[in-house]
């Protein structure tokens, strides 16, 4: 109970949660759980035996309850605290808790919603490990080589971090966004969804110059609620699990008759998931280990939901318009629309999903990009 409490205070304020879940030793999924029930229920949330408190609301005179109502009219842009604190005073310390603010409020419905607003979840990886299925999905084409046609064969892999199940390999006509998509997307409708994509810098996956790199088709995952992991330019070796089952494949179908076909690569799949013992396993297969995702993929959101925030929708120019006047963001984003929250200094946070893209300079009328993680940062989230 004392290590649950201890992690989930800190997890309010780290910017590197799957760093803070493997130095206690649990998943991501076992983390945010414990972040939630903090967040939603209090320290007493926590307790193995019951997920929230029990207790019961103090009853609330009808008189009482107009008051409430007519102190958070008075003050729209006031919390339950603030309008309680002015309520004691006008009755010498005597009134209602703050929970029962809250609820009148609530039922009320004059709270405004809170919009959540995580850290940017593009990363570099530098070596974790997925502690269960669906965590990370891994995604790479095998190098090249011609087959017998004298054809390009370069298939699409894809495979899951923790279980090592390899969910797809696949020759596809060429490497353009849409053909990878509608790949991915039968994936997606028959293992569910990941909670975090890895992959490299080059196309289809991510761009080198557009904002955070994002692509259309990482836009895509974004949209999602998919993070984005990316492995540093130039090393293969943070992604090497994945590399192995490149060499492996490479081996036994690359020089053999018949290696080339597509039928060819789904037998070797099958025998990888089915038949091979894995050491990391304990000796057990993939397919032993892989299982589901519990998030169902029902296709692409036509509208993202950004709570209380403005949006803007980005234009097939890759703009957004701004008091009439277009201001460019990127072409990735063209036809999904954004969120806009004002800051202090007079700028504009600019959201996209869960990732924070940089801020809108109403002066200037331009984007400032949000700074891309440092290659030399390993085990970070990205800070705006």
């Amino acid at each position: 109970m004392d290590q649950r409490t201890q992690f989930a205070l800190e997890a309010l304020n780290t910017h590197n949660f799957r760093a803070l879940c493997r130095r206690y030793g649990i998943s991501a999924k076992t983390g945010y759980k414990w972040k939630e029930r903090l967040l939603r229920y209090g320290v007493a949330g926590l307790a193995e035996d019951s997920r929230r408190p029990h207790h019961h609301p103090e009853a609330l005179d009808e008189a009482t309850v107009c008051e409430i109502v007519r102190l958070k009219q008075r003050h729209r842009g006031w919390g339950p605290r603030k309008l309680r604190d002015i309520y004691l005073r006008q009755h010498q310390g005597a009134g209602p808790s703050e929970s029962s603010f809250k609820r009148v409020l609530q039922k009320a419905g004059l709270v405004d919603q809170r919009v959540v607003r995580p850290a940017p979840s593009v990363r570099l990886f530098a070596g974790r490990r997925a502690q269960s299925p669906n965590e990370v999905w891994s995604i790479d084409f095998k190098g090249w080589w011609h087959d017998p046609a004298g054809l390009r064969c370069e298939p699409l892999t894809v495979r899951d971090e923790h279980s090592r199940y390899v969910l797809e390999i696949c020759r596809l006509q060429d490497a353009r966004t849409e053909t990878v998509w509608r790949r991915l997307e039968q994936l997606f409708e028959r293992h569910g969804l990941p909670e975090a994509i890895r992959s490299d810098n080059g196309t289809p996956f991510a761009t080198r110059t557009g904002v955070l790199g994002l692509s259309k088709l990482s836009s895509r995952w974004v949209a999602l609620g998919i993070d984005l992991e990316r492995g540093r330019p130039g090393c293969p070796q943070d992604n090497g699990a994945h590399e192995r089952m490149h060499r492996d494949m490479s081996q036994q179908l690359q020089k053999t008759a018949g290696g080339w076909s597509q039928e060819a690569l789904d037998v070797w799949r099958a025998e990888f998931n089915h038949e091979r013992p894995h050491e990391a396993l304990g000796m057990k297969r993939p397919a032993e280990v892989y299982c589901h995702s519990p998030r169902r993929y029902r296709g692409l959101p036509a509208q993202l939901d950004y709570g209380a925030m403005e949006t803007r929708t980005i234009h097939a120019s890759g703009c957004l318009k701004w008091q009439n006047h277009p201001i460019f963001l990127s072409e990735a984003l063209a036809g999904w629309n954004v969120g806009l929250c004002s800051r202090a200094d007079g700028r504009w946070d600019v959201y996209f999903a869960q990732l924070l893209l940089g801020q809108l300079e109403p002066s200037t009328l331009s984007f400032m990009r949000g700074a891309r993680p440092s290659h030399e940062a390993e085990n970070s989230t990205m800070n705006p």
